[in-house]
């Protein structure tokens, strides 16, 4: 059995819908489709929970208003048996129902989950309903179902394969299952989301709970590129990414790809292919526990970046200084990114300062402390990375662009640099033209 995955832009029009139809009309063989919600929905309903929390009644019914006529308009343009249609607007108009009652109630994360997960479920609703008068019959599942992740951090996995396999069981058998992405459950079996993003994420928990022969990623690009398609030009796709590759290129800022995506494939061998949507018959991204090859292989960056700066009061030398600064961070739930640490100081870098303020003001009793933001962490990623013949390239950007920090990360598969965002740009071209189109002119 295979996983594939559709994002919101492989099903943000009526075009896009009927494309994605025609890649399933081609398999032959069983599969699990993973469906995110219609491109702009998710955004839609998440203003429909700010509404909630500023008790703005009236804009929350032009919301859903809104959002039932979107549904409405996409089933009138797919679905021709009038039978069906009025089944479907009608099925549709119940889950709007459902939302209006939820806004009612007093603000909550779990009413925030519960809201923004309809997205999906009203897609999956339609499409499902559309194969089936198209000629590809399929079951529509319930991500709340089966989805039971327990922790986002670390799915139960096990967890998920009982339960969907119980799911499965209880019905009719058939070659194509439709089932929404983001959704799913927690450790308490209330209904929680991925975060944004996470129908990659739902489709890899998925994939490994089935021992998937293979995941496949549709999207609106074709692979994952050797750096940022939406500011530099010439950018190609990489054939074969490890998966500690593609986890540090989502990590540092690839849009294409969940950063969590490759967690559940852990100790498994199944690929995960990124394909284009609109141009199914390229090759696209292969992602797999083999690197296939060593050196540099693609650029990302992730802006938002904060720089702490800690002056010790004491050398640093002092026992258990650093320790008591990571555990500052580590009771805020707050990652550090790069550290680099001198004889007099530590700098490290977070992207979520949520919690900074309390975190600051703990860290000064033990040491001065500087904060610098609007920084972007540029990251170079490739297997042995250190022993490519072009890694020292990477470091003529200091003639150019200042940098503030530079590491080699784990396992010598990458190398980040920490700039100012307003370089960012500046710095991915220089970057490419050094790692990927002088040596491509050259060879």
């Amino acid at each position: 059995m295979k996983v594939l995955k559709f994002g919101g832009t492989s099903l943000g029009s009526i075009e896009s819908l009927s494309q994605v139809k025609d890649i399933l009309e081609k398999k032959n063989e069983e599969i699990i489709v993973v469906c995110s919600a219609m491109s702009g929905v998710t955004n839609q309903l998440v203003s429909i929970v700010e509404d909630v929390k500023n008790n703005n009644t009236i804009r929350i019914k032009e919301y859903l208003y809104n959002l039932e006529g979107k549904h409405i308009d996409v089933i009138h343009s797919l679905i021709v048996d009038n039978e069906v249609k009025e089944k479907l607007k009608k099925e549709i108009s119940n889950m709007i129902k459902e939302i209006s009652e939820l806004t009612k109630q007093q603000y909550s994360e779990s009413l925030k989950s519960k809201i923004i997960t309809y997205g999906e479920a009203l897609l999956t609703q339609i499409f499902s309903e559309y194969l089936n008068v198209s000629g590809v019959p399929n079951t529509l599942l319930k991500a709340k179902d089966f989805m039971l992740v327990d922790s986002i951090d670390k799915p139960n996995i096990e967890k998920v394969s009982d339960t969907l396999k119980s799911v499965l069981e209880h019905l009719p058998k058939s070659e194509v299952y439709i089932t929404q992405g983001f959704i799913c459950r927690d450790e308490n079996g209330i209904i929680t989301d991925l975060k944004r993003g996470g129908s990659d994420y739902s489709a890899t928990i998925i994939g490994a709970a089935i021992d998937a022969e293979e995941i496949e990623i549709w999207t609106d690009i074709d692979g994952l590129h050797n750096n940022d398609p939406r500011y530099v030009n010439n950018t190609e796709s990489v054939p074969y990414l490890s998966y500690a590759e593609a986890s540090k290129l989502a990590h540092f800022g690839a849009k294409i790809l969940h950063p969590k995506t490759v967690l559940p494939l852990a100790g498994k061998d199944i690929p995960v292919i990124l394909k284009n949507t609109f141009m199914p018959s390229k090759t696209g991204t292969v992602i797999s526990s083999d690197a296939y090859t060593k050196g540099v292989k693609a650029i990302s960056g992730k802006d938002k970046i904060t720089i702490v700066k800690i002056e010790p009061k004491v050398a640093l030398g002092g026992h258990g200084f650093l320790k008591e600064i990571f555990e500052i961070f580590d009771k805020h739930k707050t990652s550090i990114g790069v550290v680099i640490t001198s004889e007099e100081s530590i700098s490290l870098t977070i992207d979520d300062t949520s919690n900074l303020v309390e975190i600051v003001n703990e860290i000064e009793v033990h040491a001065e402390v500087n904060i610098d933001s609007l920084n972007t962490i540029i990251c170079i990623v490739g297997n042995s990375i250190i022993d490519d013949e072009k890694t020292h390239k990477i470091f003529d950007i200091l003639k150019h662009i200042p940098v503030k920090m530079i590491s080699l990360g784990k396992n010598d598969n990458n190398v980040s640099v920490v700039i100012d965002t307003e370089s960012k740009v500046e710095a991915l071209k220089y970057l490419q033209e050094k790692l990927f189109l002088q040596e491509k002119a050259f060879a």
